[in-house]
């Protein structure tokens, strides 16, 4: 089976903004690769002007901010890095079935690779540096101001390059009954590379006789 990989642009953001950005970007992914019966539901970013469409299962959404706030811790141990988030698609299949054990492996059939560069806010040493208002982060207002309408450019740039990639890549996806697909979201752990790509999963790869089979 082969597994397609997408890496998407890299978004340069401030820490206020991951929940909105992983958000916005993980239920646009999960709502283009599930099969079974949703209720679409729109959703507004917090602080951000763009909206999303999220499957309306509570418990993906539980997971999916349970993500978000361990993510959020890692990038406050830390600060100014590069780093991932990877949410990969799965099939279980048995391994060796005998009488007394019955293992299973996965193959990843996808994976999703969020690049995001996560900036602390700018801090000015003299309040008389720049005449603008000033909020709570230190930045003027109208940097804010500037610096948002960017990011929501290059998050929509992410939008369309998820869409068109759902759409493109779908021979690879396989025959699941009628249910959301088997997945995890992989975040950087604190012996993670300079990218937060996690060491102990590269680990599993290599020692594997599958590249996809973890």
């Amino acid at each position: 089976m082969n597994c397609e990989t997408c890496q998407l642009k890299e978004l340069v953001l401030e820490p206020t903004e991951i929940r909105d950005v992983l958000r916005c970007i993980l239920h646009t992914i999960f709502f283009h690769r599930t099969l079974s019966l949703v209720r679409p539901k729109d959703v507004d970013c917090d602080l951000l002007d763009i909206t999303y469409v999220q499957c309306g299962l509570a418990e993906l959404e539980k997971e999916v901010d349970e993500k978000i706030d361990q993510f959020i811790a890692w990038v406050e141990k830390h600060p100014n890095r590069r780093s991932q988030v990877c949410l990969s698609f799965f099939d279980e299949k048995s391994k060796n079935p005998g009488w007394f054990v019955n293992k299973t492996e996965r193959i990843y059939w996808e994976q999703w690779f969020i690049n995001l560069h996560a900036m602390s806010p700018k801090t000015y040493s003299k309040s008389n540096s720049y005449k603008g208002i000033t909020n709570f982060g230190g930045n003027t207002l109208e940097e804010t101001s500037s610096r948002r309408a960017a990011l929501e450019s290059s998050l929509n740039e992410v939008l369309f390059q998820i869409i068109n990639f759902a759409n493109e890549k779908k021979d690879h996806i396989p025959a699941i009954p009628d249910r959301i697909f088997n997945h995890e979201i992989m975040i950087p752990s604190s012996s993670d590379s300079v990218f937060g790509w996690n060491t102990d999963v590269i680990r599993r790869v290599l020692n594997s006789g599958h590249p996809y089979s973890l």
